[in-house]
């Protein structure tokens, strides 16, 4: 139990930590002629990055922003509340919040990057016809895979502890 509670504690911190880079660097959509690239908030050439998308005021990547900065929000909410019910809340009821937070995390990624690929993937919308995903874009979905299997795992270390013979092939005593 304590390795899969170590585990999923690493998952986590590394899913903040990709969340935040995929975030806020600029590498969503690179194209393949020049060297530039578009991401959420700026748009960058091999001379530098300008305040300037072409498609700013558009309200799909105004919510693209909104969920992933949410998407942050919750994953850092839900490490907090896990390290403190780890150490305050008695067995069986410990990773409930926590796990339920990740999954609201997953949801607000899942729901971001959906907008995202159906708006801007490929190059619709964008400045570059010819494009590919860039490494900011591939992380998000990274992420969204961690957050579900963090979340969905600490549901699962609930119901371990509520009935230890879940899943270990207990049956009925002997």
């Amino acid at each position: 139990m304590l390795v899969l509670l170590a585990g999923i504690f690493v998952v986590h911190i590394a899913t903040v930590i990709m969340l935040f880079v995929s975030t806020i660097a600029n590498v969503w959509v690179v194209s393949d002629f020049t060297k530039a690239s578009v991401g959420l908030w700026k748009n960058c050439t091999s001379d530098g990055c300008d305040d300037v998308l072409s498609y700013a005021s558009e309200d799909a990547l105004k919510a693209v922003q909104a969920f992933m900065i949410l998407s942050i929000i919750f994953s850092l909410i839900s490490l907090v509340v896990f390290v403190f019910q780890l150490f305050t809340m008695e067995k069986g009821n410990r990773f409930f919040l926590s796990g339920a937070t990740m999954l609201v995390c997953w949801l607000c990624i899942m729901v971001g990057v959906s907008i995202y690929t159906h708006h801007y993937a490929n190059g619709q919308g964008t400045q570059y016809q010819s494009s590919h995903h860039g490494y900011s874009f591939i992380l998000t979905w990274i992420c969204f895979c961690f957050s579900f299997i963090i979340g969905s795992g600490r549901e699962v270390e609930d119901t371990m502890q509520e009935n230890p013979r879940v899943g270990r092939g207990g049956g009925e005593g002997k």
